[in-house]
């Protein structure tokens, strides 16, 4: 067998590439919010739809995505994603009327994330057992790169091309590299003769690719408070990535210096996924997804007292710390419970919460302002919403714990 370089890492790499172009299009959305206003007359709740429509559907999709990939194997499924990323930002790219916009952004967009994002982090969880947590957050990390080095890039080139045209620029760049990466995305490591973490023989939950099927793991109440927490926390988890750039704008911080906090997320959140999943492997993924609550909602009250550029700043590079930690955390954790055999499935239906979150949160936090001309009530909303989100967290058992209860089987 040939001992050199991990077939695993390779995979790593292409789930970090999907998620980088993905999400580096979601989060970049601000960049094109005054484009979006200027060119259809539009209020800030209107656009804020646009960013909340793909939201919803790319994280409601994972429940069809998931459970497919583990089928049809992730390769096909995040292809047939990547190719609908570049259709929609091409087809936005012609819109005429804002309606157009929501179809083609907001829909086709929303679609090919939702078929690129949990099937790449799904068939990683099978490459790895005991660095799940490293491995994945290294994939993920992704997302934070993507939301770091996007929103500038995007805004430069709204400011030399027009927003149409950067989005032209994107569909080529999503379509040539996401497709390269899709291929690199190998079902399993048995598929290439090869055992998990990369060793020599089959070690532990690595000797076989064991889990629960996803019917056993949604009659589970682990599964249902996982869910529960995600859910709650997700309705103020996305209003920064649309409204933070204009609520620095609003208290007199200049636009380009503001889109640079959106960046500011990404630095926050690139460090809390390459840092804390291999934190989390060493001292307990299940106690550091707990944290990660904890330290969301801490940050929320910060925003609210916050209008100096120096304290949104500080607030976009924990907000991303502790969100990018958790979306590290969140997959390697659903597969310490429930195993990785129909993980993707699992993974897919547990983000479906996520979706309404997403859907929800930037439009009423988008309308609140219409209505009161001031983003207080929904930053104080969002607050209060993660510190539920806590009390829901901290009544979920140990993986340890749970499986010595006996309530966990293969289903």
């Amino acid at each position: 067998m040939d001992r050199g370089l991990f077939f695993g890492w390779f995979v790593v790499g292409a789930t970090f590439t999907i998620l980088t172009l993905a999400f580096g299009v979601a989060y970049s959305f601000a960049s094109f919010f005054d484009g979006f206003e200027a060119d259809f007359q539009a209020s800030r709740g209107d656009v804020s739809l646009i960013f909340s429509i793909a939201g919803f559907l790319y994280f409601s999709l994972g429940a069809i995505s998931g459970p497919l990939s583990d089928r049809l194997g992730a390769r096909p499924v995040v292809a047939f994603g990547v190719v609908l990323i570049a259709i929609g930002l091409l087809a936005s790219s012609f819109a005429q009327n804002l309606w157009q916009v929501y179809l083609s952004y907001g829909v086709a967009v929303g679609v090919g994330i939702g078929f690129s994002y949990v099937p790449s982090v799904g068939v990683l969880q099978r490459w790895f057992v005991r660095r799940r947590g490293f491995a994945t957050g290294l994939a993920v990390a992704g997302i934070g790169v993507g939301t770091l080095v996007a929103p500038p890039i995007c805004s430069a080139l709204v400011e030399i091309l027009g927003w149409r045209q950067t989005f032209q620029v994107l569909a080529g760049a999503v379509l040539l590299l996401g497709l390269v990466a899709a291929w690199m995305l190998s079902p399993n490591p048995a598929a290439r003769g090869l055992y998990p973490d990369g060793d020599a023989t089959p070690v532990g939950e690595g000797a076989s690719l064991s889990g629960m099927s996803l019917r056993a793991a949604l009659s589970s109440g682990p599964f249902w408070l996982l869910f529960s927490a995600s859910s709650i926390v997700s309705l103020g988890l996305f209003v920064p990535f649309v409204h933070l750039v204009k609520f620095s704008v609003d208290h007199g911080h200049d636009v380009s210096w503001s889109i640079l906090l959106i960046s500011l997320i990404g630095v926050g959140s690139m460090s809390g996924r390459l840092t804390l999943g291999g934190l989390a492997d060493r001292f307990g993924r299940h106690r550091a997804v707990v944290a990660m609550f904890l330290g969301m909602a801490l940050v929320q009250v910060w925003w609210y007292f916050s209008t100096s550029f120096w304290a949104l700043a500080v607030y976009a590079v924990f907000f991303g710390l502790f969100y990018g930690g958790y979306v590290a955390l969140a997959p390697a954790l659903a597969a310490d419970y429930f195993g990785a055999r129909n993980v993707g499935g699992i993974i897919g239906v547990q983000y479906s919460g996520t979706a309404v979150g997403n859907l929800v949160g930037p439009v009423v936090a988008g309308f609140t302002f219409d209505i009161t001309q001031a983003y207080e009530l929904p930053i104080a909303l969002s607050a209060s919403t993660a510190f539920l989100a806590v009390a829901v967290i901290l009544m979920l058992p140990t993986p340890e714990r749970w499986r010595q209860t006996g309530r966990r089987s293969d289903g």
